[in-house]
């Protein structure tokens, strides 16, 4: 497709809608205004941010985790539908160009996770990398927090969930696999679509589907149990894809899939909105009309239970049709549970206390 001048090449977000929390905003009304106004900057800012604990509980039923942890806060991958883009607010940016090119760096993420799991409370419990936003994206290269959240992870044997959409997970496959020989950890892969096209719009900085099979593979391999969530999925757009990418992943060795439904919570919907209309206008009122239909006529339902899934008839296909293949791919046979019995904090961490 050809691109308007205004079209941000490399990001997810189009539009930068101003923060909820904020009691003011500009913007640029006119290009022959006499006012000064400074372009905005697309280039990735890293920000230090700090913060008085880094585990937190989920109290949310349905989700599938108890605990996560966020070494990072806004996602450079620029995935269109994330749902984290609403937490952006909190920090006082956009949740729509500002949650890509604006990310909060935890510096202090080890240290804190440290003292976590020093709590003579703590019982080991899973707790879950990527709760919020990737910990795997660009911005761990250089940081290299996820890499040492893990090593504190082995060294107190605590177990650890993982989901990301980026290959850089196998330069941890040292770590991975010690933690794999004790059932420490499980890594998820997000696979929604194998559209190349599709992705390099709805996941701009993200690597390619088949690199995250490879991922998928080289996991197994490994011994490391690797799951995939094809999520979300796009009804209209990507739910026709589940028959193929169930069977890849399940050739690559993933041993359980899970889905979610595309939900437009917050300021997601007018960003998705105008994505959708800017990448696929053809086919908009289509894709649009579909996801109302899995919410009630709304793009996003808050209930527990139906939010991540929807309801009525394309939600039910599409439940079914994944279901149906799961069992055809010999997915979710078992159960993966990680051991929590062999938590403890070393010895030399409990003489400094």
């Amino acid at each position: 497709m050809e691109f308007s001048e205004d079209y941000y090449k490399g990001r997810g977000a189009q539009i930068n809608p101003g923060n909820k929390f904020e009691r003011s905003a500009h913007e640029k009304i006119h290009a022959e205004g006499i006012d000064d106004w400074a372009e905005p900057d697309h280039k990735t800012r890293f920000i230090t941010g700090a913060a008085k604990s880094i585990v937190n509980k989920v109290d949310s039923p349905d989700v599938g985790m108890s605990f996560s942890l966020n070494p990072y806060q806004g996602c450079e991958h620029g995935c269109i539908y994330c749902y984290a883009r609403n937490s952006h607010e909190y920090w006082g940016y956009s949740p729509g160009l500002d949650f890509e090119r604006k990310i909060v760096v935890k510096t202090d993420a080890p240290e804190l996770f440290k003292k976590f799991l020093n709590r003579k409370s703590w019982d080991g419990s899973v707790i879950s990398i990527s709760g919020n936003t990737d910990c795997y994206q660009p911005a761990e290269k250089k940081f290299r927090l996820t890499r040492q959240l893990l090593e504190i992870a082995l060294e107190y044997k605590q177990p650890i969930g993982m989901i990301t959409k980026n290959a850089l997970v196998l330069r941890d496959l040292d770590i991975l696999q010690e933690m794999a020989k004790l059932n420490l950890c499980m890594v998820y892969v997000s696979i929604n679509s194998l559209n190349e096209s599709l992705r390099q719009k709805m996941e701009p900085r993200t690597t390619t589907a088949s690199q995250r099979l490879k991922v998928v593979q080289k996991l197994s391999e490994a011994g490391i149990p690797a799951g995939v969530m094809v999520a979300p999925l796009i009804p209209g757009l990507s739910d026709h894809e589940i028959p193929a990418v169930l069977t890849a992943v399940a050739q690559a060795g993933a041993v359980a899939a899970g889905y979610t439904v595309v939900r437009l919570n917050g300021a997601i919907g007018g960003i998705f909105k105008d994505w959708l209309q800017k990448n696929y206008p053809d086919r908009f009122d289509k894709v649009w009309h579909a996801i109302q239909s899995c919410h009630n006529g709304q793009v996003n339902d808050s209930r527990f239970g139906e939010r991540m899934r929807g309801e009525g008839n394309i939600a039910r296909m599409i439940s079914d049709n994944f279901r149906l293949h799961c069992r055809l791919n010999g997915l979710n046979i078992q159960q993966v549970e990680l051991d929590s019995s062999r938590f403890c904090v070393p010895k030399t961490q409990l003489s400094l206390f």
